[in-house]
């Protein structure tokens, strides 16, 4: 992992870095030493790693419990390289929401092509940022993710031990209630009950196939993109919940 830029705000240190052909960031609490626990964040679709939305929820994540948080570019988006097939799966999303017609398959094959290449990733970024001092190995790690986010993030929590509680949400169960039958961590789950892009019962479908009988429904009028901006604050609750107690019994322990 190498670090190209530093700056600091408010009490965040804000770190860019490179691993091979991943670009990411990195907040922390500005001079922090000593293991903390990890949150990663993954965008959504057509976003990057440095979205208004993600550095929000980083700043809030830092100043409030004291985590680390990390993000990165994935596959196709941000400062990463376009591709043939990306800009292939991505056509045929848009000609079908053009159209008026459901893109549940289309978002499935779109989804599993992301998770193959961004679920390696993933864990390759979790190894380098648990080498560093002010993260740590053995402590407590979370994932936050909506829409695209989840269409890589369940994948990745399925596969990924290390995961001690994850937030999803805006996405349907098509290619993704198997993975979604693997997760054996808690998990707080985002619906919008008027989503133009993920019906209605194919979101509940999802959150039925989470494996792990502690998860929360949260279902809120408006579209796709209307997440209420309370729900950053109940996403803090339940992170400081299962990481810093776990941190907590890891550290009694």
């Amino acid at each position: 992992m190498r670090f190209i830029s530093e700056t600091t705000s408010n009490g965040v240190a804000e770190r860019s870095f490179t691993l091979e052909n991943i670009p990411g960031v990195l907040w922390s609490p500005a001079e922090a030493t000593g293991g903390r626990p990890l949150v990663l964040l993954g965008h959504g679709g057509g976003r990057h790693k440095k979205d208004p939305r993600l550095v929000a929820v980083a700043h809030r994540y830092v100043t409030a419990c004291g985590f680390a948080v990390a993000a990165v570019d994935a596959p196709w988006h941000g400062d990463r390289p376009k591709t043939e097939e990306g800009e292939r799966l991505i056509a045929d999303i848009r000609e079908r929401i053009a159209e008026g017609e459901p893109i549940a398959p289309q978002m499935a094959r779109y989804n599993a092509v992301m998770a193959e290449r961004a679920v390696p990733e993933w864990q390759a970024v979790l190894d380098a940022l648990q080498d560093l001092d002010h993260v740590g190995a053995g402590e407590p790690v979370g994932f936050w993710g909506t829409s695209m986010g989840s269409g890589i993030g369940i994948p990745f929590v399925a596969a990924e031990p290390r995961i001690t509680a994850a937030v999803f949400g805006l996405a349907g169960h098509n290619g993704l209630a198997e993975a979604a039958a693997r997760i054996t961590v808690p998990v707080e789950f985002l619906m919008q009950w008027d989503d133009e892009m993920v019906p209605r019962d194919s979101a509940l479908a999802l959150f039925d196939a989470l494996a792990f009988q502690e998860k929360t429904l949260h279902a809120n009028p408006g579209r796709h993109a209307e997440v209420p901006a309370f729900e950053l604050e109940s996403s803090l609750r339940f992170f400081a919940r299962h990481l810093l107690q776990a941190d907590t019994s890891a550290t009694a322990a």
